[in-house]
């Protein structure tokens, strides 16, 4: 629908231009880049926003713009957070399996956080978006 509001201005800017002469060019050219900047400016505060929300916006974006999305956005953040956080866990945990099972509970303890951090990556959530599973 943009792209339809533009090729009408640029229509409309062109008529203008045959109707007034060539000394009003300048004024009728700048007039529509500023037009085609206003679009771009607000299509990329869309396109951030999107990405900010989660990369919701941004696809919903790309798909009416027709331009391809941005592969994986949204979903690295959630993965680091996710293994950050596991981190984190892992420290009191290990201390935890250490003190009660000594080395085989250290060992299940990181077994277990690298498990979940596996299923994290495989599962559909924590895959980039529009990755197929090999």
């Amino acid at each position: 629908m943009e792209r339809q509001e533009l090729k009408r201005e640029l229509d409309a800017t062109l008529e203008a231009r045959r109707e007034l002469g060539s000394e009003y060019e300048s004024a009728l050219v700048e007039s529509f880049v500023e037009k085609v900047d206003t679009q771009v400016r607000r299509r990329l505060a869309e396109e951030r926003l999107g990405a900010a929300r989660g990369g919701g916006g941004a696809d919903r974006v790309s798909a009416a713009t027709g331009a391809g999305a941005v592969p994986g956005s949204g979903t690295f953040g959630e993965r680091f957070g996710f293994a950050i956080v596991t981190l984190v866990l892992a420290v009191p945990l290990s201390a935890i399996g250490a003190a009660q099972a000594r080395l085989s509970g250290l060992v299940v303890v990181w077994a277990g956080i690298v498990a979940v951090n596996l299923i994290h990556a495989r599962s559909p959530r924590g895959r980039a978006k529009g990755v197929d599973a090999a």
